[in-house]
């Protein structure tokens, strides 16, 4: 008989209990069960396959979805039913007579369950977010995740994991599956929100171990980074920040949720206060049998920066959340209409330096690889126009009276505009409904995102 066909017949229909002495067989075969002086309290722990030599790892390649796994094992709890209460012998009911309203119960316990739709804040676009996590699966599996915007963020981590003894001589299980945290912060609310789940759980134990056992956790926390923040800096945790439970608990309600929220005292801006919370968001992975030593793999497991603002009129929405390891650009195109004359500019300063003006040996601009930062400062920014109307002027002379406008880039309105004293500035006379559109990109792309004084963003001209 060939096993390892058989093992993939039975695996992809119903698991059997015939599939799962099969399975025994193999993993058995290859990895004699601990002695019983081998499985004491901590004498076994989970490590990352990764770390485990490949001759170890034989007979632990017949991966088996958890709930399979639990049809042919039987959980260790019995299965469950309602039933009315009428028919439960009364010593079996004492203890169940203090009936709560489900309302106060979800508020005191939690919800499991994705968001709740509000007034402004629909149920987040979990799906989308999930297949585009997916599709930049190398970046949504690092401890940042995969950041698509100022406000959606994501990681798709799998694992792999191993029982072994502590001594690293006998593997006695292996667990797979998959960690997904999807992150949500508003434009208009001081809030951000975590959709986290444990899924695809697959398992494969030698008999002498009962994987209905074994334990995920996440545990959540935050600090705040006071040094950047504006006075007074306030976050309001969830009331439920750990969920760790057993395998079967997270097969049948794989997502949890956690909503952080920052608070106000109303609008400052015009004081000078914008109320910035600089926030770290951090969660513990936890895996753990009952004669397991802990594991030592998930600390520091994800990690999501948050800033918290009310800075007003120029953020667009007097206040918000975002996720500040977002990249921010403005992307204009060579082909619009609108903003040809802008683009080509930009395109010129940016990859061909020489033809623009001042003209001067090695010169380079920012903005593509090198980020540029929003200046709020009004003076500041008439600073820079003024710089550059003098050097449009000192290169085509006098322009009143016609339809052009001086174009410069960097904008008048970031830190690294003409007056910066480096030089690296370009300047261009160009229709002005085109310079004129292209100031209201801009001004759009600053709101869109929540760009505040100094924060940076890149430029990205199409074709």
């Amino acid at each position: 008989m060939n096993t390892r066909s058989t093992l993939a017949r039975l695996t992809r229909g119903a698991i059997t209990a015939t599939a799962l002495a099969l399975l025994t067989t193999v993993t058995t075969a290859a990895h004699p069960a601990p002695t019983a002086n081998e499985a004491g309290k901590g004498s076994v722990m989970f490590v990352d396959a990764a770390s485990v030599p490949a001759e170890q790892l034989r007979g632990f390649d017949q991966p088996m979805p958890f709930a399979d796994y639990l049809r042919a094992h039987g959980s260790s709890t019995g299965p469950t039913q309602f039933v009315t209460a009428a028919s439960v012998p009364a010593e079996q009911l004492r203890g169940f007579d203090q009936p709560i309203p489900f309302a106060d119960y979800l508020r005191k316990h939690g919800s499991s369950s994705t968001p709740r739709p509000t007034a402004g804040n629909p149920t987040p676009p979990d799906q989308d977010l999930r297949q585009q996590c997916a599709s930049h699966a190398a970046q949504a599996k690092t401890v940042a995740g995969w950041t698509k915007s100022r406000f959606e963020s994501c990681q798709k981590r799998p694992y792999d994991l191993i029982l072994r003894d502590t001594r690293g001589t006998t593997s006695i299980g292996r667990l797979w599956f998959d960690q997904w945290i999807l992150g949500f912060s508003y434009d208009g609310s001081r809030r951000v929100d975590y959709v986290a789940s444990v899924e695809n759980i697959r398992v494969q134990p030698l008999p002498t171990e009962d994987a209905t056992k074994w334990r995920i956790g996440q545990h959540f926390r935050s600090d705040i980074d006071v040094s950047s923040s504006d006075p007074d800096p306030q976050v309001t945790e969830p009331q439920t920040k750990e969920r760790d439970e057993l395998l079967g608990e997270w097969d049948r309600t794989p997502q949890w949720s956690l909503t952080y929220t920052s608070p106000d005292k109303g609008p400052l801006f015009d004081q000078g206060n914008q109320q910035r919370v600089q926030s770290t968001v951090v969660m513990d992975l936890t895996v753990s049998s009952p004669n397991a030593a802990p594991f030592t793999g998930g600390v520091d497991n994800y990690h999501s920066n948050v800033r918290y603002d009310y800075a007003g009129k120029p953020a667009g929405k007097h206040k918000g959340t975002v996720f500040t390891t977002a990249r921010v650009e403005l992307v204009m195109s060579q082909k619009d209409p609108a903003v040809n004359e802008s683009a080509l500019h930009i395109y010129d300063a940016l990859n061909r330096p020489e033809r623009t003006f001042p003209s001067w040996a090695g010169k380079s601009v920012p903005g593509a690889k090198e980020p540029l930062h929003r200046l709020i400062d009004k003076e500041k920014q008439k600073k820079n126009r003024d710089r550059s109307i003098k050097e449009c002027e000192k290169v085509w002379g006098d322009y009143k009276g016609t339809d052009l406008q001086c174009d410069e880039y960097p904008f008048a309105s970031t830190k690294e505009g003409s007056t910066k004293g480096d030089n690296r500035f370009s300047v261009r006379l160009i229709e002005g409904d085109d310079n004129e559109a292209g100031g209201r990109k801009l001004d759009q792309m600053y709101t869109l995102n929540r760009i505040l004084d100094g924060d940076a963003f890149y430029v990205k001209i199409t074709n």
